[in-house]
Order: C-alpha cells, then sequence, then structure tokens
C-alpha cells in the first residue's frame, strides 16, 4: 500500500456560495481521501486532506476545476494525522 500523506491545500478564487465544499467533500469521500474543508475569512477555502500521493494528486487536479473560479490552489505535504473520515467543518 502507498505512503499515507497529509496535503494541506487553499483553494483562492471565487470559491465561496458556488457549492465548493460539498463538492470537495463529495470528490474526497469518492477517491477513498479523509479530512475536511472550511471556509476562510479571507474568502478561500482550506483542506487537509490524507490519502495515497495518487489519491492527493487527483484531488489537487480536482481542485483547480472545482465550482466557483479557482485562482490559485497551493500545497504543503505533511506528516499525516491519520483522519477517519472526510467532513465539512463550518
Amino acid at each position: 500500500m502507498d505512503q499515507k500523506l497529509l496535503y494541506k491545500i487553499q483553494v483562492k478564487g471565487l470559491v465561496q456560495g458556488v457549492g465548493f465544499r460539498w463538492n470537495a467533500a463529495r470528490e474526497a469521500r469518492v477517491l477513498g481521501i479523509t479530512g475536511f474543508v472550511r471556509n476562510m475569512p479571507d474568502g478561500s477555502v482550506y483542506i487537509e486532506a490524507e490519502g495515497s500521493e495518487s489519491q492527493l494528486n487527483a484531488f489537487v487536479k480536482w481542485c483547480k476545476n472545482g465550482p466557483g473560479i479557482v485562482d490559485s490552489v497551493n500545497t504543503q505535504s505533511h506528516p499525516p494525522v491519520d483522519y477517519r473520515d472526510f467532513r465539512i467543518e463550518h
């Protein structure tokens, strides 16, 4: 099995109020990714996503084309923290 990684992802653009969190959660579950997604006060969306490198790369690719108008997607790799599911935080 591939080594589990944690990506901390910040998505900037017109990504709030367009269903981005709901769709990101659905895509993460389809890909078998765990973690969470939340809206940030600056209008961006913040995601912590855990999975294999191939799962996470597919998810980042999805984020770049997600709902709304995505200006940028920034990712940082961190040690995993073993999330059990993928949830939307409010």
